[in-house]
């Protein structure tokens, strides 16, 4: 059940969302950012333990026009995309029961 959590770029991001066949959850990150470091294990156990979603990432430092597309002010932001569109954004770094819970709500 395991999927690799996906690196997106400015370059790669809008055909990994086009041709994604399941929801992608993209969490929009920074390096430096505590918050977004809290919820990476979080993710990573997420692309182990359900196979309902696939998960991306974008490092809004190195890609600055995808995170300003989208109206990223805060990180981290998650953004869940269901067939290309955007279904569900949250931000903030939340417990991973109110993550899964805020995310299957709209898968």
């Amino acid at each position: 059940m395991t999927s690799p959590i996906t690196t997106l770029t400015d370059a790669t991001f809008d055909e990994v969302i086009g041709a994604a066949e399941k929801p992608i959850l993209v969490d929009f990150w920074a390096e430096w950012c505590g918050p977004c470091k809290m919820i990476a294990p979080i993710l990573e156990e997420f692309s182990r333990e359900q196979d309902k979603f696939t998960i991306g990432k974008l490092d809004v430092d190195v890609n600055v026009a995808t995170a300003t597309k989208f109206s990223v002010m805060s990180i981290p932001t998650l953004l869940l995309f269901k067939d290309g569109e955007v279904v569900a954004r949250l931000v903030g770094a939340k417990p991973k029961g109110a993550l899964l819970q805020e995310i299957t709500a709209n898968l």
